[in-house]
């Protein structure tokens, strides 16, 4: 089934305008959702907006939105307002700069879209794509949409190009702020670490062969229930916090070989002809 685009845009770069598509890069598989039920009848609880000052509860219509500017001091908009707030959604990918792809750090990385071509724009996308291969490099620029104004990546992928939301310089927390204790490593625990490492190292990342465990799990449980079953907590041992010795925990992590590694996927063999089987069956 061919994938549904969840809107158009047009990159532009100087006197050039590619017209493109947008395309969810993944389907977000979002976590197991549990409704408020009332135990005596069974039936949903709806939710009620109430006032925090009188405790009334107050009807959608009289509801509007407010920027509180001061401790419980709140300025109100009416919808028009807010929309004369937003950036108008130009649908444009306006490209500012190219640069290096390593120049951009991970932590900048927020949200994927895969871009097709729209009509008109085959060749053009097309050549955008390959310069960016060949030079080896990303293009940064500006993309208005839902009110908001995003700093975005366009780079080449496989046949095509993918824009990758980034975050604002703002909106990331300085590492600086995490505490991390000192400590001294000794060369012996570096090698055991490095052997460990190694070990269990593998040259090609293969997805497929990881799934949410956890998630299938309780889709099981929950078919159990809905089929009657009772559901019982099974005992888990309580975590240990005490102080171990690294030299002796990473030894044993060795001893116990590549045991934990996800099993890589079986390639079959093809099939040989049946006239070379019939060969020499008759030998």
């Amino acid at each position: 089934m061919p994938a549904r685009a969840l809107s158009t845009a047009t990159i532009s770069f100087g006197l050039v305008s590619i017209p493109v598509k947008l395309y969810s890069a993944a389907e977000s598989k979002a976590a197991l959702s549990f409704n408020q039920i009332h135990k005596k009848d069974g039936a949903r609880v709806k939710q009620q907006l109430i006032s925090s000052r009188t405790g009334d509860v107050v009807p959608r219509e009289e509801i509007v939105k407010g920027y509180e500017f001061a401790k419980d001091q709140y300025v109100l908009f009416e919808a028009e307002e807010l929309k004369a707030l937003e950036a108008a959604a130009t649908h444009t990918i306006d490209i500012v700069e190219f640069l290096q792809a390593d120049q951009i750090e991970r932590r900048y990385l927020d949200k994927v879209y895969y871009l097709g071509t729209d009509k008109g724009g085959a060749r053009a996308y097309k050549l955008l794509a390959m310069v960016l291969v060949e030079t080896g490099r990303i293009a940064l620029g500006k993309y208005a949409a839902r009110g908001k104004q995003y700093l975005v990546m366009v780079r080449p992928m496989e046949n095509g190009l993918v824009m990758e939301q980034l975050h604002y310089p703002d909106e990331l927390r300085a590492f600086a702020e995490v505490p991390i204790e000192d400590a001294s490593v000794k060369p012996a625990e570096l090698k055991l670490a490095t052997q460990l490492v190694e070990q269990a190292a593998s040259e090609q990342f293969r997805p497929e062969v990881y799934k949410d465990e956890v998630r299938e799990r309780m889709l099981a449980l929950i078919q159990r229930k809905v089929e009657g079953e009772d559901i019982t907590l099974a005992p888990t041992a309580e975590p240990e916090h005490k102080i171990i010795d690294i030299m002796e925990a990473l030894k044993a992590s060795l001893a116990a070989g590549a045991s934990r590694k996800p099993a890589q996927p079986v390639e079959k063999k093809p099939a040989r002809p049946k006239a070379a089987a019939k060969k020499r069956a008759a030998k």
